[in-house]
């Protein structure tokens, strides 16, 4: 039987930890969430690139568990917004709710048709030796008004090019797992590990 490498995921986001860990399913990986090290600060996240922040978390947790760890930082990029909300998609309104954030994005692009945005993830890897990143991206445009229930963020009001008619939150977790830009980037994890 194959071996499972520990690996601790840089995020207290359970909603990240439970769509990875079903990418992950039948991968030699285990990846441990930032909740069994309850003393652990929150990871910052002071850089102005997806990579920055990535790497930001990575080495911060590494640093304090002494453990190889992967952290993604991702994001809604929409072109009619300059590349907005970018790498402050998690506190993008002053309330940093998904409610508010939504809210926000609808205000900023009413009257707006030209609506093309993706989503846009960068994974990074530390584990004392090596540090890497890959990254992964999900084209499509950003609808009027939210649907579905399922997911989280952006997703209501995400509609991926690669499901016409459907919201990222109207997907189920398979089939976002395999077109979503966080789904692309773990895809690529062998790649991140050096193997």
């Amino acid at each position: 039987m194959q071996q499972r490498h520990s690996i601790v995921f840089a995020t207290n986001n359970a909603h990240k930890v439970q769509e990875v860990a079903a990418i992950l399913a039948g991968a030699d990986v285990e990846l441990i969430g930032l909740d069994a090290f309850p003393d652990l600060p929150e990871p910052p996240e002071t850089g102005d690139t997806f990579e920055h922040n990535a790497l930001q978390k990575a080495r911060f947790v590494f640093e304090r568990t002494g453990l190889p760890c992967i952290a993604d930082d991702s994001g809604l990029e929409v072109d009619a917004l300059g590349g907005a909300p970018g790498v402050h998609s998690k506190r993008f309104s002053p309330q940093a709710t998904h409610q508010s954030n939504n809210a926000l994005l609808l205000e900023r692009l009413a009257g707006v048709t030209e609506r093309t945005a993706r989503f846009r993830c960068v994974l990074a890897y530390v584990d004392g030796e090596r540090q890497a990143t890959v990254a992964g991206a999900c084209e499509g445009r950003v609808a009027t008004q939210e649907k579905g229930t399922d997911g989280f963020g952006y997703d209501p009001l995400f509609l991926p090019d690669e499901a016409p008619g459907f919201a990222m939150a109207e997907l189920s977790l398979a089939h976002k797992n395999r077109i979503s830009h966080r789904g692309r980037a773990f895809q690529r994890l062998d790649e991140l590990l050096g193997r």
